[in-house]
């Protein structure tokens, strides 16, 4: 942010703060000339008041909460990026990408969030290691891992940190995030495809066809995808869209059963990412979709990322 918004933002708090201590100052002072406690010389409704002042104890709290404003304005960081306070304290550190970066701060970093994630994986990592690796200290297979209750639970917990704002807390997904806890993946569903999908991420591109298919064009090849569902459609368009449907077979296979390789889906199960209806089959088409999955390698490291693929595998195994 630039400097002009750090002085706007620190003069309206400090006018603010200066201007209630003023306030303040002027009411506490007597300036009826009635003795406090007497009568004032006004009614109303025919009520008389009292010049009673506020309570000592109450105006004592209204001056701590001034002094706490300005040493709170001075001890801690502003809304901008131009003063970090003179204790020189940050909720987190926001240029750190990766976990070496937050190694690197382990000792120095006045972050209260680094502290608390050095603490934590000090105390949690020889965990993680324990239910990740066997005795010759190589990653175990996820298979077993998956069969490992505590490992499960552990991967369970770190999946609800840090996956399930898109996949849910039952990671069964939504529009646009896929079901994890299903057998129908884009890019399958072994355990190391799993885990390198979480590693190092996935992004899902389908072309917009609208411009080469035109709306004719893309109900009915809409209509011969959803026949391969076993939705049943209009005949004549289906049988048209068959035919438009050779440019689409290049991902999705002559069939439709989509292809791992390249994160094309089944068209032929009735498990849709972005909706089944025939309107959102044809805005796929028309409009086309892109997909993103962040690789999460260098933010929770592979010991993590070994007991959340568990965790994901063993969800779409039958129990």
């Amino acid at each position: 942010m630039s400097i002009f918004w750090t002085i706007w933002i620190t003069v309206i708090t400090l006018i603010v703060i200066i201007g209630c201590a003023v306030l303040l100052r002027i009411t506490s002072k007597n300036t009826t000339g009635v003795e406090e406690g007497q009568p004032m010389p006004h009614t109303f409704d025919g009520i008389q008041e009292l010049n009673n002042p506020l309570p000592k104890w109450w105006t004592g709290l209204f001056w701590f909460t001034i002094v706490i404003g300005l040493l709170y304005t001075f001890a801690f960081p502003s809304y901008t990026a131009n003063w970090n306070g003179l204790l020189d304290w940050t909720s987190s550190e926001q240029s750190v990408m990766s976990k070496e970066e937050s190694a690197k701060l382990a000792e120095t970093s006045h972050s209260q969030y680094q502290r608390e994630m050095n603490a934590a994986e000090e105390k949690y990592g020889a965990v993680f290691k324990e239910l990740a690796y066997d005795e010759n200290g190589v990653y175990k297979d996820l298979t077993l891992v998956a069969e490992d209750p505590e490992a499960v639970k552990v991967g369970q917990r770190l999946f609800l940190q840090n996956c399930a704002q898109c996949h849910g807390s039952d990671a069964r997904g939504s529009t646009g995030f896929p079901n994890l806890a299903d057998n129908d993946w884009l890019y399958g569903g072994e355990p190391q495809a799993i885990k390198d999908s979480i590693m190092h991420g996935r992004q899902g591109i389908m072309a917009a066809w609208k411009d080469i298919l035109g709306e004719q064009g893309i109900k009915e090849t809409a209509a011969y995808v959803l026949k391969l569902s076993g939705r049943r459609v209009n005949a004549i368009e289906a049988q048209a869209g068959e035919e438009r449907f050779v440019m689409c077979a290049a991902c999705h296979g002559a069939d439709g059963t989509g292809n791992h390789a390249l994160g094309a889906p089944n068209l032929t199960n009735k498990i849709w990412l972005y909706g089944g209806s025939r309107k959102a089959v044809e805005d796929t088409i028309r409009n086309g979709r892109s997909g993103v999955m962040p690789a999460w390698s260098e933010i929770l490291g592979e010991d993590k990322i070994h007991l959340i693929s568990a965790f994901v595998y063993s969800l779409s195994q039958e129990k």
